[in-house]
């Protein structure tokens, strides 16, 4: 795709109604706290326009929490944040050296609430240029690439399950070559798939 195309696409599934989702869609037997206080964060979802690809880290092992896990850079809002469009370019500019400059905001995707207690918003960015992105030590292991085409389409996802305080919990999975996608970031993969779908 050109990148006008890949713009194009991207802004027609952002305009796509769909509601918020969160890590207990599939698993709808869990009962949570009505007035359970949700703190803000964002992520970006970053698209780099000349490739293709969408970006993502693998999280360092040495973390407390979610160590080697697959994600998009992000974070909770700091006070100073004017907005959580500015929440996901400082931290990728923090996490993976990713100019705010290079990045075009296209829009945001509906939230989705974690099971640590956050109420993330994707913001979706392209990423003009070439960036050379330099994984921040001690927080991200590794930056890497899955094509656009593969994150995509919503037959590249499955439905996984594995114990979890006492009971079977579902969850989506993307897996790609080594990187076992999953989690939060497969979910909200999954959302922008089945929107680019319709």
């Amino acid at each position: 795709m050109t990148e006008t195309e890949i713009r194009d696409r991207l802004l027609a599934a952002l305009n796509r109604n769909g509601g918020a989702s969160s890590d207990f869609d599939l698993n709808p037997d869990v009962a949570l706290p009505p007035n359970r206080v949700l703190r803000p964060a964002a992520v970006l979802v970053p698209v780099m326009a000349e490739r293709n690809d969408i970006v993502l880290t693998k999280r360092s092992a040495r973390l407390k929490h979610h160590p080697g896990q697959i994600a998009f850079p992000g974070g909770k809002q700091d006070p100073t944040d004017a907005t959580l469009a500015d929440t996901a370019l400082r931290e990728a500019e923090e996490e993976i050296g990713l100019s705010r400059d290079m990045v075009e905001v296209l829009g945001a995707l509906p939230t989705h609430e974690t099971v640590t207690g956050f109420t993330v918003t994707p913001i979706v960015g392209l990423i003009h240029g070439a960036p050379s992105f330099r994984p921040e030590a001690g927080e991200v292991e590794e930056v890497f690439r899955v094509p656009f085409a593969h994150l995509a389409d919503p037959v590249n996802f499955r439905v996984e399950g594995r114990r979890w305080q006492g009971r079977k919990r579902y969850y989506f999975t993307a897996p790609y070559g080594p990187y076992y996608i999953w989690g939060a970031t497969a979910r909200i993969l999954r959302g922008l798939a089945d929107r680019l779908a319709r």
